[in-house]
């Protein structure tokens, strides 16, 4: 039995991107970029969306650092009725069945731990479904309210969220791990 991890790296006000902005906001020090390193040394399995999927597909290759590398290595579910096989990416398999159902009989019979990759509209739907175990958000001190694209929050359910884990790594950029619950309704105040 397997556990589903949704990854996020988001700016304080929850984007996702940001116009103009290099990658990790301009803010990956070397201590994030050494637990990032460490932590994509797992063996894996990928779930992500078509969108992601072509975006990290075709960076695919193009590194020799270790997390480049084991990314290329893993398995990788992709969720499309878009796009149509075979899927170019080494270890790539394409789903367009119904995203929730195929994720709830993966982790009954997957080993290796889940995590999507970006997908925001995925993550949403697995969530609203019950299916996350972990919800891990990389949160970098920067506010991109004029660039910022990509709310990665919008039309979430309503989520209760325990600390599991927290960490600030060099530059202020904060990391916290987080069991969730999706709440029927807002809880009542005592």
């Amino acid at each position: 039995m397997s556990t589903l991890t949704v990854d996020f790296i988001i700016s304080l006000d929850g984007y996702g991107a940001a116009e103009g902005w290099p990658a990790y906001w301009g803010l990956e020090g070397p201590e994030y970029l050494a637990w990032l390193a460490e932590d994509n040394q797992q063996e894996l399995v990928h779930v992500m969306g078509a969108n992601t999927y072509n975006l990290m597909s075709a960076f695919a290759g193009q590194s020799d650092a270790a997390e480049s590398v084991a990314l290329d290595e893993s398995r990788k579910i992709v969720f499309s009725s878009t796009l149509s096989e075979p899927l170019q990416w080494s270890h790539s398999e394409l789903v367009s069945s119904d995203a929730a159902e195929f994720v709830r009989e993966l982790k009954r019979s997957e080993t290796r731990e889940l995590r999507t990759l970006g997908s925001v509209s995925l993550c949403r739907s697995l969530i609203a479904a019950g299916l996350v175990d972990r919800f891990r958000v990389v949160v970098f001190p920067v506010i991109t309210g004029e660039t910022g694209r990509q709310r990665i929050f919008d039309d979430y359910p309503d989520v209760a969220l325990e600390l599991v884990e927290a960490r600030t790594f060099d530059g202020g950029t904060q990391l916290l791990h987080y069991v969730p619950t999706v709440l029927e309704s807002p809880p009542v105040a005592v």
